[in-house]
């Protein structure tokens, strides 16, 4: 059962997927003993009251609240990890075009007050043709270029961070011909690279809500600076039957709809099906998408 916690605070309740999130680190866990006493604080701070915790977040704690004014939003505190550092800091970029609107931060604590969207009912419930539509639109309205003086980290920081945890688990590696393939395409891809844009990372259907303000708005970005090609991946490894049984029809339809060379997202998709960490790599679904896209 789902933790209930209050160390002489508000009791709390923290989802079972958060919890056993937290458990994998001693940073993690004692950010989650401070977690009511940060809640509360903030509570008071920012005038909301508690509504309903969200029970699909593993690395953040997101409950919906009500203002003082009676307006409608969402607490996200997420836990310190290296993607979704400069998650604020999107937001801010984008101010609510097409994402959901930051509506107060306190960066050190890693707290956000956001839109709500309502009826938030989520893109994946939709037929998938319905959501390569919606997210090829979102896309091109995500993709600008940051000023010279922006925080954002380059992608090829993500992938170096990827690289070492991978070549950890070398001994793991079911087909290490084709993992050194993806890790040497994670070195070239970047620096090949004809735009850079600030990219969302993880935009796929799950992280698109139905809105009122917007049809759609996106959640949850990890904000990098890189290669437009690369932030369809995300959504292609979310279309998983799809990607399986038709792995080069299904990146030529969504590159097509984007209007992004076919070939780069091939290359995208199958670097980080053949080298991208895993827990476990004997029984990856990914290395048969790999060695498939390698033909």
């Amino acid at each position: 059962m789902p933790a209930q916690r209050n160390n002489g605070h508000m009791p709390l309740h923290v989802p079972s997927s958060l919890t056993a999130t937290c458990c994998q680190k001693a940073e993690w866990t004692a950010w989650l003993d401070r977690l009511p006493a940060t809640v509360e604080s903030l509570s008071k701070r920012w005038s909301f009251t508690l509504g309903t915790v969200y029970e699909n977040a593993s690395c953040a704690w997101v409950a919906s609240v009500t203002c003082a004014d009676d307006s409608p939003a969402v607490l996200k505190l997420g836990l310190s990890h290296m993607e979704g550092r400069d998650e604020v800091h999107g937001l801010r970029f984008w101010n609510g075009e097409p994402t959901a609107r930051l509506v107060r931060s306190d960066d050190e604590l890693g707290a956000m007050l956001l839109e709500r969207c309502e009826p938030g009912t989520s893109l994946r419930e939709r037929p998938e043709s319905e959501q390569n539509q919606v997210i090829a639109n979102l896309l091109h309205r995500l993709w600008r270029t940051p000023n010279a003086s922006h925080p954002f980290r380059p992608l090829s920081v993500q992938l170096e961070y990827w690289t070492a945890e991978t070549v950890d688990a070398t001994e793991e590696w079911p087909d290490a011909a084709l993992v050194r393939d993806g890790l040497r395409l994670f070195i070239e891809l970047p620096r090949t690279a004809a735009d850079e844009v600030l990219l969302a990372t993880d935009l796929h259907a799950g992280n698109v809500l139905r809105a009122q303000r917007q049809p759609w708005l996106v959640i949850d970005p990890k904000p990098f600076v890189g290669d437009p090609a690369y932030d369809l991946t995300q959504h292609l490894f979310n279309c998983s039957a799809s990607l399986r049984s038709d792995p080069h029809g299904t990146i030529r339809r969504l590159a097509d709809q984007v209007g992004i060379d076919q070939e780069r997202v091939r290359l995208w998709t199958f670097a980080r099906a053949a080298a991208e960490p895993r827990a476990d790599w004997k029984n990856s679904g990914l290395i048969p998408i790999a060695r498939a896209l390698s033909q």
